[in-house]
């Protein structure tokens, strides 16, 4: 196994340059894209495959209706909440380094939280959502130059660790603290330290003036053009913009993790392991996970308005479960004019990414990923 992955690792090693990947060779790759494209009039399409250490991607539209350009291996996607995977690594890695334990309170890394209920959230609860119903999104009004004050005067709708509520002010608050207790400024550390540990060179939080020709133009349901704004813990939970084949690296690098023996590697593990009980699902720190085989059934389920909007009831594990190599991690990710899809199977060593610049539903891409891995085993 370890020789089939060779390749790849030597490929994104940080430091070396990136080698262009070939054009996927899948008719049902072809087939899903432009049906998506098709039925949601979408401007462009990146899809990348990894498959036993070997990566190749496709490309589809267009970066920009107005320019024309074509996308192509340098286009930067917003890639929305997918993001909270790379806050996810960037945490565990400050985690693995000793700077603060999962048990430890937003309190004693943030004393100005003391005396307030999000004082009291454990960073495990902030990170599985399940700190007692923090929001999908900040109230209106809410920006970074306030958002402690948000934090100070929020009041829980549930007892922390028994309804998970995806959220945005949760795993953002997750990502500032695991950052602060590095004394680093979480910005600075995912730019200068953890994306270029992870050997990522065309991944941003800002989008540098000398990129800024290959970032897509995105579109919003209407058509109209689209770009995502800055706003409170932007940064932790939406703020990541990448190609398909840095995606892709990342992805690789999840799989590969479970066969080396070092810090990055114990930091992605320590992402995909099962914090919370959410029905067949386990919340990972950002990823969230299926028993193999898994059906479009459930990941459908799993990505429905339901899961993102309503609470569900969750059981906090007392020790986090182990990352396990049969079951499929995946995440969504989305901003006004971008979608964006991962997913993963260690054991079948075998993940998609799917960048969009334009939206469509979330069980439509889990769909298109399924049928695409699915694919590879005939």
């Amino acid at each position: 196994m370890l020789n089939r992955l060779l390749p790849l690792v030597l490929a994104v090693a940080a430091g070396s340059a990136h080698a262009a990947a070939e054009p996927c060779a899948n008719t049902t790759i072809d087939q899903q894209i432009n049906t998506l494209m098709s039925r949601h009039h979408m401007a462009g399409v990146s899809v990348a495959v990894v498959d036993h250490g070997q990566l190749c991607v496709s490309h589809y539209g267009v970066a920009s209706r107005d320019t024309e350009t074509a996308v192509n291996d340098d286009t930067l996607f917003e890639i929305g909440s997918v993001s909270k995977t790379f806050t996810s690594t960037l945490a565990a890695r400050v985690h693995q380094q000793g700077s603060f334990k999962w048990s430890d309170t937003a309190a004693s890394i943030a004393p100005e939280l003391a005396d307030s209920p999000a004082g009291k959230a454990s960073m495990v609860e902030l990170a599985t959502y399940t700190a007692g119903g923090l929001p999908l999104q900040f109230p209106e009004g809410v920006a970074q130059d306030n958002v402690n004050d948000y934090y100070r005067n929020w009041q829980p709708e549930y007892p922390a660790g028994t309804q998970r509520l995806y959220s945005n002010p949760s795993i953002g608050l997750f990502g500032a603290l695991a950052a602060r207790s590095a004394d680093k400024p979480f910005s600075q550390l995912m730019q200068d330290e953890v994306l270029p540990e992870l050997g990522l060179q065309s991944t941003w939080l800002n989008v540098p003036e000398a990129q800024k020709s290959h970032y897509a133009q995105g579109y919003n349901d209407d058509g109209e053009p689209v770009r995502v704004h800055p706003g409170a813990m932007d940064a932790q939970a939406y703020g990541i913009k990448t190609t398909a084949l840095d995606m892709a690296r990342f992805v690789q690098a999840n799989i590969d993790a479970y066969q080396q023996d070092n810090p990055m590697s114990h930091s992605l593990l320590e992402t995909q392991h099962g914090y919370a009980e959410v029905g067949d699902m386990l919340q990972g720190f950002g990823w969230e996970s299926y028993a193999l085989p898994v059906t479009l059934d459930t990941l459908h389920a799993g990505t429905s308005a339901q899961m993102a909007l309503e609470p569900q009831p969750a059981t906090l594990l007392k020790t986090s479960g182990d990352p396990q190599p049969q079951r499929w991690y995946h995440k969504t990710g989305s901003t006004g004019g971008f979608g964006a899809y991962a997913a993963f199977m260690p054991s079948r060593e075998q993940g998609i990414v799917i960048l969009a610049n334009g939206r469509y539903p979330n069980g439509e891409r889990a769909e298109a990923a399924w049928k695409i891995l699915e694919s590879l085993q005939h």
